[in-house]
């Protein structure tokens, strides 16, 4: 695949990450496709050769970021990647110093009382609920992109409810959130972790969760 091509290549500044933003037709390439072509668009390596595998490697699941096998970066270290898609909308992330997830949602204007328990943190949700809805429901979708990207970026690990977790708000952060209350799995490098928003058309979020 010729990402430069056939998808919106974005540069992470200071954070050596590469995000591509494809927008497929009904025959699109694959996920596994445009993350290979992404990797070899920044290695010089054939995407026919890059060797990606999705089980986890602490317990055979199919779960979290997928692992690049091959190829390596020149001193031998491994390349951190991940791929998410929403409908026809297709975001990958690719980069050499941190881990890195990624996720995408797509905006509802009610999800559920329910849901937003489980997944939102008490101070996220009467934050929300100042939005209008329209603004509500992206505000909402780039929050849980962002939690998405992030449990993607740890990979396995003890369950984390994510409602435990509250993160700044998009509309107060300029599109590079932070995590302002953690959970102890995480220890000490909550505090380097940044979300970056990617846009994405449509009534959708994204967001590449960059660990420390």
């Amino acid at each position: 695949m010729d990402v430069a091509g056939e998808g919106e290549l974005i540069e992470l500044e200071a954070s050596g990450v590469r995000v591509i933003v494809v927008m497929r037709g009904r025959r699109g390439p694959g996920a596994d496709a445009v993350l290979r072509g992404l990797l070899a668009d920044a290695t010089a390596v054939p995407a026919e050769d890059v060797e990606l595998v999705h089980a986890c490697p602490e317990c055979g699941a199919r779960h979290g970021r997928p692992s690049v096998v091959y190829p390596l970066t020149p001193s031998g270290a491994v390349w951190y990647a991940d791929i998410a898609v929403a409908g026809d909308a297709i975001v990958g992330a690719a980069g050499t110093r941190h881990p890195i997830g990624v996720g995408i949602e797509t905006a509802a204007l009610d999800a559920g009382a329910v849901i937003d328990e489980a997944a939102f943190h008490a101070s996220e949700r009467a934050a929300l609920d100042r939005f209008d809805p329209a603004s509500r429901a992206i505000a909402r979708a780039t929050l849980w992109a962002r939690k998405t990207a992030l449990l993607r970026a740890v990979g396995h690990t003890e369950f984390i409810e994510p409602s435990r977790l509250a993160l700044t708000l998009p509309s107060d952060d300029g599109g590079v959130g932070r995590i302002e209350r953690s959970v102890p799995e995480f220890g000490s490098g909550w505090r380097d972790i940044r979300f970056h928003d990617i846009e994405v058309p449509g009534s959708r979020a994204a967001s590449v969760a960059v660990l420390g």
